[in-house]
């Protein structure tokens, strides 16, 4: 059971991400594919997942609608040439996508990045599983601040990813573009390792804490029921 869910919480993150950009690169390098014929190839399955979503659940797939938009605009930006600092530049463009989306997704109620932080923090364990459903659901007292963390999560990533962008586009018709041609990887990495730091110690950190609380209020409630049944056999 535990191993089920398990597999059921990195879900998401199998087929909305890491299969797009596992087989982006499958086409690209094994298979000798263009750019453009990849990005094509590698967007039919977020495609799929998007339009599945939208007919069968009438919900939007976050991770595959965002993977999908991101795609399109790489394509887009496939066509672009010509100015080695434009070239440098567009770039900026994907991590404005995601870091839009990912804003967008709190601004809507539905925090895009918890489907990467949750197998994390759950790790597969049935009582974190019930204990994250009853945080999120409103049924516990922890429930609004445990939220509020959720939404500042996605928050931070949206941020951190749209200075990246920033950045990047700065950089790009600022500083030398030898220079600029490796700083960009910096950037990005930078940005990584910022996002990581600060969203770990202001929600994902808090977050452990109140769903190890809620795993242990769970296990008294459940020792008090049958001593309660107890007591109303003998009286």
């Amino acid at each position: 059971m535990t191993k089920n869910t398990g597999i059921q919480n990195f879900r998401p993150l199998l087929l909305d991400v890491a299969v797009p950009l596992g087989s982006y690169y499958l086409f690209k390098d094994a298979f000798g594919m263009s750019t453009f014929a990849s990005l094509a190839c590698s967007s039919v399955v977020p495609a799929v997942r998007t339009v599945w979503g939208l007919l069968r659940e009438r919900k939007t797939n976050g991770l595959a609608g965002l993977i999908l938009v991101v795609n399109v605009v790489s394509l887009l930006l496939s066509f672009v040439s010509g100015d080695p600092r434009l070239m440098l530049a567009k770039d900026s463009g994907v991590s404005s996508v995601v870091a839009f989306g990912i804003l967008a997704s709190v601004w809507l109620g539905k925090p895009m990045m918890t489907a990467g932080m949750k197998p994390f923090l759950v790790k597969g364990d049935a009582e974190k599983e019930a204990a994250w459903e009853r945080l999120l659901s409103g049924a516990s007292d922890r429930s609004a601040a445990f939220r509020s963390k959720e939404k500042a999560f996605s928050v931070v990533w949206g941020l951190v990813l749209l200075a990246e962008c920033v950045a990047r586009v700065v950089g790009a018709y600022t500083i030398p573009v030898d220079t600029m041609v490796w700083l960009g990887s910096v950037c990005l990495t930078g940005a990584m390792v910022i996002g990581f730091v600060v969203s770990g110690g202001l929600a994902a950190g808090p977050m452990e804490k109140m769903l190890a609380a809620e795993v242990e209020d769970g296990k008294a409630t459940q020792q008090e029921q049958p001593e309660q049944s107890g007591l109303a056999v003998a009286a």
